[in-house]
């Protein structure tokens, strides 16, 4: 089976996962999405989870906020070594959410305010702190700010991810997260 197999932090990342990928996953195409329970469990099992995973053709992506993590680049490394000693590292594609997934929420407004039915939002894309969310320092405060403590980070995703535009590139965590989607995609459909 075809097959791309998402390894992230919560139960959040699973509700945008389940109201994107519909949209972003060709016919034939399946996914999965294992959710561990903070970075700290993810970090400590996802090797014996991409391990231990039936579908030899499988393909993996692991999704981890930055957060307070200074150095994007060591993060992303230290997470690919960790699928290096699974012996699949060829089939893992490790993506760091610049620095946490509400900055793919806050690069697409227009989303946010269908979602969350606050029309007024969109306008407010074209601040310059929105216009390029990724250097945010707390984009789930921002988020929380801007609509009002209306935005719930579980119930939120699963919302927002109905509407966010997959051309999106205000966000270039997000703009590369995608990317890796339909490039993984597009291998399985070779295969």
């Amino acid at each position: 089976m075809k097959e791309l197999v998402f390894l992230v932090e919560g139960e959040a990342e699973r509700n945008l996962l389940d109201a994107l990928m519909p949209r972003l996953l060709p016919e034939g195409m399946g996914y999965r999405v294992i959710p561990f329970q903070g970075k700290q469990d993810m970090e400590k099992r996802m090797g014996q989870r991409i391990r231990g995973y039936q579908n030899a053709t499988a393909r993996f992506i692991v999704l981890r906020d930055q957060d307070s993590h200074t150095d994007c680049v060591a993060l992303k490394q230290g997470l690919q070594a960790r699928c290096q000693g699974t012996g699949r590292e060829a089939q893992c594609l490790v993506r760091i959410a610049c620095t946490e997934l509400e900055t793919f929420y806050l690069a697409d407004l227009t989303a946010v305010a269908q979602a969350l039915d606050i029309p007024s939002l969109s306008k407010h894309q074209e601040n310059k702190k929105f216009r390029n969310p990724d250097h945010l320092g707390s984009p789930s405060r921002e988020l929380k700010a801007l609509t009002k403590n209306r935005y719930e980070k579980r119930a939120g995703s699963r919302a927002i991810g109905q509407y966010l535009s997959l051309d999106n590139t205000r966000s270039p965590s997000f703009k590369y997260f995608v990317a890796g989607i339909k490039r993984l995609t597009a291998e399985l459909l070779d295969a």
